[in-house]
């Protein structure tokens, strides 16, 4: 077999899957049913999605300027993706979003009673979590 033909093929595959788990990350933001659960919809973009196709078009490209750019553009979206998910998801904690299935996040749960710090500690929340008649 002709090397060219392989990395052809290798790069086709890897396009393919990343194109696919793409697909199904923005399906399942749209279909899936709380914030948390959509950020890991958007973490399978990020990740998987996004760098299979970046590897398959650096296989395309061969070892030339644009792979070494793809290359940059793959580890910045590496270091920020997780990022981003961790920003959102400390501020949905702090926003008091309450997961759909309750007993996964034990810092959100407890009616919101204490609300975790970017140093460890807690803190009782600014406003009262109580609902009027109760």
């Amino acid at each position: 077999m002709d090397v060219d033909l392989i990395l052809d093929v290798v790069s086709g595959v890897l396009i393919g899957a990343g194109v696919i788990a793409s697909f199904i990350g923005a399906i399942g933001i749209i279909r899936l049913p709380d914030v948390y659960s959509r950020m890991h919809a958007a973490g399978i973009i990020d990740t998987f999605g996004v760098g299979a196709i970046m590897l398959g078009l650096m296989l395309q490209a061969g070892f030339t300027l644009v792979t070494i750019k793809l290359l940059l553009i793959v580890g910045f979206v590496f270091f920020t993706g997780p990022t981003t998910t961790h920003a959102l998801a400390r501020a949905a904690i702090h926003g008091r979003v309450k997961p759909l299935s309750e007993g996964r996040m034990p810092e959100v749960e407890e009616g919101f009673e204490t609300v975790a710090d970017s140093s460890g500690s807690t803190s009782a929340p600014a406003t009262s979590t109580t609902e009027p008649g109760k």
